[in-house]
């Protein structure tokens, strides 16, 4: 059985390569699932996808310098931007799938963590429109 520890993984958000701030991403899709069950499904429940969404989650090392993190995402809140995610950041291929789309900036936490903690920011963004994976 194949494994992997993810050592590089590459996250871009409206073109910004944004790797050396990112410590956990995860792209999670979903279809909606819709009863059409009738008298004649015999007790059975059958249902047909509907409508598909997905999530862009993201946790970053927060640097509120100039031209650092919070300089490129805070212009951004409020906008659609694309983004692409790979398990690691060699190029697109068969052993190293991108996950593209768009996504909504709809929120920005700057200052998040207690006393002691590293300066860290966690997000979770909604698709807009369709989720791609491309292997070429």
């Amino acid at each position: 059985m194949p494994k992997m520890v993810l050592l590089a993984e590459y996250v871009s958000l409206a073109g910004n390569d944004l790797s050396e701030y990112t410590r956990k991403a995860e792209v999670s899709v979903e279809v909606e699932d819709k009863d059409v069950t009738t008298y004649a499904s015999l007790g059975w429940k059958e249902l047909l996808g509907g409508l598909k969404s997905g999530e862009l989650g993201l946790e970053f090392l927060q640097d509120v310098a100039a031209s650092e993190i919070d300089a490129i995402m805070w212009p951004l809140l409020g906008t659609v931007v694309p983004f692409e995610v790979r398990l690691d950041n060699a190029a697109v291929g068969t052993s190293n799938p991108e996950y593209s789309g768009s996504v909504l900036i709809n929120g920005w936490n700057p200052i998040e963590g207690s006393v002691g903690d590293e300066a860290s920011v966690s997000v979770g963004y909604p698709t807009s429109g369709a989720v791609a994976r491309a292997t070429a």
